[in-house]
């Protein structure tokens, strides 16, 4: 009910009423539903919520209404697949990763569905990589991984559970990364790799994941100094290890091309390369069914019925979490912790550009009462600490955020002390690495306290 939400969202029931009638009366109306709240513990439930929203309000596949969020399904233009129910006779299908190979399905894998999540328990979460380097086959999962090559990511400072990255990072044997900047993953590495950057190399990209269309990206000037894009350090690489190069062997406009080949909805290289394509949307829906059993929207979902698992419920519901608002760890941890994108930086890049800095502090956010509570007026430095780790960071008081919640913007760089104290400002020292279910990152999820650090009790 609405009252049942006031107690828990502290948004008036009236105001949930009001907004509700009003956008279940508006023909068409386009529900938005960002990211922030599926980034977090059970965050696929706010986004089959939202997507049933849609679909009983009868705004999928109508001018003005709007499918919620804009990332890939599972049979998009990547997976190309012709039918969405698995056959349970049929023969099973070889993994084009080899590794993958009879390995057994993982717990959540949604194994009926052709185009549905990979079964294969061979596949590691990316949020539990870190575990999974440190713990191995002795914690079940399928290797034990002694070398870590990484290509555009600083995975350090963007996956969850940060200072646990960082003995996960120092575990292994060896460390490659092709990299730009001392990054604080790139730190760890026992080679790096001096990549190009985009404006050094062509491609073809989506702007964004599950956008409907594509650009060509033109190479605008030659590679500076040593470096080389990640297609040239493949290729010298498979020429010192005397492994085929196979594709790689082609000049860099015909894989271009091959590429585009592959995909029926680009129909025209040379087109596209100067003029970028548009993606035509769904709009025959009887032949172009949903990757559900059923081929329909199912807002009761027999496959997840069949699994009969309380953390898998068949119709989207609120569930809470351990770092709940009321959890028992709130007793000792009160404030949750939300990780806001920041409008200096995509990510964790630009933040070493000095400019950006400039513009405004980077910070922790919390309210007025938040902050007469604990002694902390504006701009006094303090501790964001919980039991994976401590940030130490300016506090900015702002009627912005409701007391109760904190906001520590995602992307600064880890940079941690002899005490392991992190001065950069990075909110995945606080976060939890253990993934919903359905695979939503719990970003948003995580419980934390904020204190006056040493120093600044003494100075008050």
């Amino acid at each position: 009910t609405p009252q049942w939400a006031e107690e828990i969202t502290k948004v008036p029931a009236k105001t949930i009423v009001n907004l509700a009638r009003e956008y279940a009366t508006q023909k068409p109306a386009a529900l938005i539903a960002g990211w922030s709240p599926a980034r977090a513990s059970f965050g696929e439930q706010y986004s089959r919520a939202a997507n049933v929203l849609i679909a009983i309000t009868g705004n999928i596949g109508v001018d003005g209404g709007y499918a919620s969020g804009f990332m890939r399904a599972y049979s998009s233009r990547e997976t190309q697949h012709t039918k969405m129910a698995r056959d349970e006779n049929a023969p099973p299908r070889r993994a084009s990763n080899p590794v993958e190979q009879d390995s057994p399905p993982r717990k959540y894998a949604l194994h009926k569905l052709f185009g549905g999540t990979n079964p294969s328990s061979a596949r590691i979460h990316n949020a539990k990589v870190f575990d999974a380097i440190l713990r191995g086959k002795a914690g079940g999962y399928p290797a034990d991984i002694k070398l870590a090559y990484i290509v555009t990511s600083n995975c350090l400072n963007q996956h969850p559970n940060t200072r646990r990255g960082a003995e996960a990072l120092k575990a292994l044997d060896y460390m490659v990364i092709h990299e730009q900047f001392m990054t604080p993953t790139a730190k760890f590495a026992d080679i790096v790799l001096p990549v190009n950057t985009f404006m050094e190399r062509s491609d073809i990209a989506p702007p964004w994941l599950g956008s409907p269309y594509y650009i060509y990206l033109n190479k605008a000037v030659e590679s500076m100094g040593e470096s080389k894009s990640d297609l040239d350090i493949c290729r010298d690489l498979s020429n010192k290890l005397d492994i085929s190069p196979g594709l790689l062997e082609l000049p860099e406009d015909d894989i271009l091309r091959g590429i585009t080949a592959s995909r029926n909805d680009i129909p025209d290289y040379d087109v596209m390369k100067n003029d970028g394509v548009l993606k035509e949307q769904i709009e025959d829906p009887e032949n172009n069914p949903f990757p559900t059993q059923s081929g329909k929207i199912e807002i009761y979902c027999e496959h997840l019925a069949e699994m009969n698992d309380p953390a898998v419920p068949p119709i989207p519901k609120y569930m809470e979490h351990p770092e709940s608002f009321n959890s028992p760890k709130a007793k000792q941890f009160p404030l949750q912790m939300i990780s806001a994108h920041d409008k200096k930086r995509a990510h964790s890049t630009w933040h070493n550009v000095p400019w950006c800095h400039d513009i405004n502090t980077h910070s922790v956010w919390l309210s007025p009462e938040d902050a007469d509570n604990r002694g902390i007026i504006h701009e006094n430095m303090v501790d964001v600490f919980n039991d994976r780790g401590r940030v130490r960071i300016p506090a900015r008081v702002t009627e912005r955020i409701i007391p109760g919640v904190v906001n520590i913007s995602q992307g600064a760089w880890y940079d941690p002390d002899e005490e392991g104290v992190d001065r950069g400002g990075c909110a995945n020292v606080l976060t939890n690495d253990e993934p919903s279910p359905g695979g939503a990152h719990p970003m948003n999820s995580a419980l934390v306290q904020v204190e006056l650090t040493p120093r600044s009790k003494e100075e008050k």
